[in-house]
């Protein structure tokens, strides 16, 4: 017998009346209809956003089990929402959402070696019983690979966090060292990472941390004379995923501790995950030993996202609040939002908020209203090509001058200050930096920086050029 929308639906009914009280299944169920049935997926119809966000908040687990049974382990639940007259449209429309059913990462528990030296092992993050440490994994399971779209500006991260999650300490790819600008998804693919790593490997002790609270409880750990119990409980940690490490940066005890966990975690197959906005060779104030075990794995950039990955990121996040917007629209924030995810999910958010509070229909008009305002709030993005432009029409030079070998003092003073202010105001490696600027390395514009910072102050005139530059800059 084939199985129609409607069959798969009363069945599931006739499971969940068994398991809940009358008035609540008359309440929540009795007014939901079956809609259509797509391979695996039931599509079911309820009365409004509220009920659908009642229904994934206290029946969620409930409706999966129920659908499980009757479609099998790879079932999906839609809501389709039918929503009233609200743009002055003369027919209601229906909003479509997925059913998420991620359940909070669960807490982990670590038994500790009774011949430890200190029975009473402190939990940086609770106080625990003695022998039986419950760990919070710090997960937040709403970032996952579901929703971490592909595309040529993360696929080498992405795919390098598959592999680590597939066969955590096993792979080349240890530590992963994720880098990358403001906004692209560093936090997201950690977390994804750990996520992933917690469905596959439930029994496996997973710690999500960013390096400032790491670093503040280093120094409560030294405060209170539990250094040891700090490191020892680091040590237990099966992927422990470190966020945001240039904070480390001048910190020389919290490179110490963590020199020792990670060397221990290493030798031990543990896997090692870190996020930082730059790559280990523009890393400054990090001790040279530590900087060489970030080189050990695989360091991979997320870069900004190109068009078409934009296009992918505005249609997900409207698939996934149950919005339909015009192509023209979605294009139009694609074009006009490049500098990074966070922005661009910003700007459709602002976009559905003005739609759907101000009761006013999604127009071309309105997104350039809104994009418009988002983009001046938004840090204008200078270029590399156009800083060296305003440092030789400053010093009256051409660019190819401004990158040429010569030596001569004017010409040099002009080249080391483009760099400078390339690495102040881009978000470019020092290599890229030097290859852009007469095909230098990046040791040629580390050696630049710290010259101009020496120069600005101890000479007044070259100080004046740095202001007069910087003030062009700005603008």
């Amino acid at each position: 017998m084939t199985k129609t929308a409607q069959s798969v639906w009363n069945n599931c009914l006739s499971f969940i009346k068994d398991n809940i009280q009358d008035q609540a299944y008359k309440t929540w169920f009795e007014p939901i209809q079956s809609v259509e049935l797509n391979d695996n997926a039931l599509s079911i119809q309820v009365p409004s956003k509220f009920f659908y966000e009642w229904l994934e908040e206290h029946y969620v687990k409930l409706l999966k089990v129920a659908l499980t049974k009757e479609l099998g382990p790879s079932a999906k639940l839609l809501y389709k929402i039918k929503m009233e007259n609200t743009y002055g449209n003369k027919l209601p429309f229906t909003e479509q959402i997925p059913s998420y059913n991620r359940t909070a990462v669960k807490p982990q528990e670590v038994d500790v070696p009774i011949v430890n030296k200190n029975p009473e092992l402190k939990n940086p993050f609770i106080i625990p019983g003695i022998r039986n440490l419950k760990i919070e994994s710090q997960l937040n399971a709403n970032y996952s690979f579901d929703n971490f779209l592909e595309g040529d500006s993360n696929r080498l991260a992405r795919s390098a966090g598959m592999a680590v999650a597939n066969k955590p300490g096993g792979t080349s790819f240890n530590p992963l060292l994720i880098f990358g600008g403001v906004g692209l998804g560093k936090t997201h693919l950690a977390h994804a990472i750990g996520v992933e790593i917690k469905d596959k490997y439930p029994e496996k002790t997973v710690l999500y941390i960013s390096a400032e609270i790491f670093t503040q409880q280093y120094i409560d750990s030294v405060k209170k004379n539990t250094r040891n119990d700090f490191i020892h409980f680091y040590q237990l940690i099966d992927v422990l995923i470190i966020d945001d490490v240039q904070f480390l940066s001048g910190k020389s005890g919290t490179q110490d501790v963590f020199f020792h966990i990670f060397n221990h975690l290493h030798q031990n197959g543990k896997q090692v995950i870190l996020t930082s906005d730059k790559a280990p060779v523009d890393m400054q104030d990090i001790e040279q030993r530590l900087l060489s075990r970030f080189k050990w794995g695989l360091s991979a950039e997320l870069h900004q996202p190109d068009y078409e990955t934009r296009i992918s990121i505005l249609k997900n996040i409207l698939f996934r609040d149950g919005v339909e917007m015009p192509d023209e629209i979605i294009e139009y924030v694609a074009k006009n939002i490049k500098s990074n995810v966070r922005e661009l999910e910003g700007a459709i958010i602002s976009l559905i908020a003005q739609s759907s509070f101000n009761k006013r229909e999604v127009t071309i008009d309105l997104a350039k209203q809104v994009v418009e305002k988002f983009v001046k709030n938004v840090k204008r993005e200078i270029s590399i090509d156009y800083i060296q432009k305003t440092v030789s029409d400053y010093f009256q030079l051409d660019v190819e001058t401004l990158q040429s070998k010569t030596r001569k003092r004017h010409v040099v003073q002009a080249r080391q200050l483009a760099m400078f202010f390339a690495k102040k105001f881009t978000k470019a490696s020092l290599a890229n930096i030097g290859s852009q600027i007469g095909d230098r390395d990046h040791a040629t514009v580390l050696h630049a920086c710290k010259t101009v910072d020496n120069l600005v102050a101890t000479d007044k005139q070259f100080k004046k050029f740095v202001e007069d530059i910087n003030k062009k800059l700005s603008l």
